[in-house]
């Protein structure tokens, strides 16, 4: 037996004025009480107790002892109840981090939303583009993109992050449209320099048939507004996340193509250190993400003006006569546990 449970069974039995009694509430048998207080009696070197057939007497030390016993153990009550109620209550620090394209366009403003209704939660943003250890940072939450490995790390996953090719119709008018992914080998395409494979754009036909097309172009970066602003400007093709494009596509300055041949979607994630005992802050967090993440209103809502730092860019030039005009309907070359995310390839990863 611990140390405090010894104190808790001296308290009972004090309380009881009984060895018996102590021995059923604590659902111990009467000779194994006996011997734990003989037990704290020998530790601490002197007699707490002095019993007879009329029932038993604290000693002055015993007296000592069960007072401070009893301070010892509302302490402990208090702290427990601090904590638990603190862990009931949607306040303090909360650390979220998030890829800083992402971040920046879609979660902070959900958190400052959140944090709007629930006025004692401080924040703290964390938006950057590396894999970082949850637990090490600190951070309660991460909103990363792609598919999860395997990990300890709670998890939910809070929608997918659908992907469109776009074009600008200064582009399109000058190469012509494809009608098929196959054409995009005789375009200019756009290429995103920091995934695995990014030469490989991935579609699929009508049957779900996949269909793998090697892109290749003038102008590669490891930077999604680099790419959105380098698509509007007529420089080629490119794959564009729904939420960014979509605001281009409205307002005329980029043309979603090769509607009929979906690209993979990236699942978006809530991730955090623990699926055990999550704190009320995390958890209203993480609830507050689903409802803003259903039947993909968030993409309605996002401003993707700006540009997102830490960019680098590549330009080779291409010979004109790459580009080739090949008719009405077709088109030229163009140019996110410990958890981990496996982005698929050939889409940008935006963690």
């Amino acid at each position: 037996m611990d140390r405090f449970t010894s104190m808790q069974l001296f308290i009972r039995l004090v309380d009881s004025g009984s060895f018996s009694r102590t021995a059923r509430d604590m659902n111990l048998t009467q000779p194994t009480v006996t011997k734990h207080i003989a037990a704290i009696e020998a530790r601490l070197g002197v007699r707490l107790l002095n019993r007879n057939t009329r029932g038993m007497r604290l000693t002055e030390a015993g007296t000592l002892f069960y007072e401070r016993c009893k301070i010892i153990q509302r302490e402990v009550e208090t702290a427990d109840d601090m904590v638990t109620r603190l862990g009931e209550r949607v306040n303090g620090r909360l650390r979220i981090a998030s890829s800083s394209g992402f971040g920046r366009r879609v979660v902070m403003p959900l958190a400052l939303e959140f944090m709007a209704s629930n006025p004692g939660v401080q924040l703290d943003l964390q938006f950057d583009d590396h894999m970082i250890d949850l637990v090490e940072h600190g951070i309660d939450v991460s909103v990363r993109m792609g598919k999860l490995a395997d990990s300890t790390l709670g998890s939910r996953c809070l929608g997918l992050n659908p992907w469109v090719t776009v074009a600008s119709p200064a582009y399109l008018a000058r190469c012509g449209e494809p009608n098929h992914p196959s054409l995009l080998t005789a375009h200019h395409c756009i290429v995103y320099s920091s995934v695995q494979g990014d030469h490989l754009w991935h579609y699929a036909d009508s049957k779900g048939t996949p269909i793998p097309v090697a892109v290749g172009g003038p102008l590669r970066t490891n930077n999604i507004s680099c790419i959105a602003s380098a698509a509007i400007d007529g420089i080629g093709i490119a794959l564009l996340p729904l939420y960014i494009a979509r605001r281009w596509i409205v307002r005329g300055a980029l043309t979603s193509i090769l509607k009929d041949f979906p690209l993979p979607s990236q699942e978006i994630h809530a991730v955090y250190p623990s699926p055990r005992l999550v704190p009320a802050k995390v958890s209203a967090w993480i609830g507050f993400l689903q409802t803003q993440f259903e039947d993909d209103a968030w993409i309605k809502r996002t401003n993707a003006t700006g540009s997102v730092g830490g960019a680098s860019v590549i330009i080779t030039p291409l010979p004109s006569s790459a580009l080739k005009q090949h008719g009405t309907g077709q088109k030229l070359r163009t140019g996110e546990h410990r958890a981990s995310l496996v982005p698929r390839v050939g889409i940008p990863r935006l963690l």
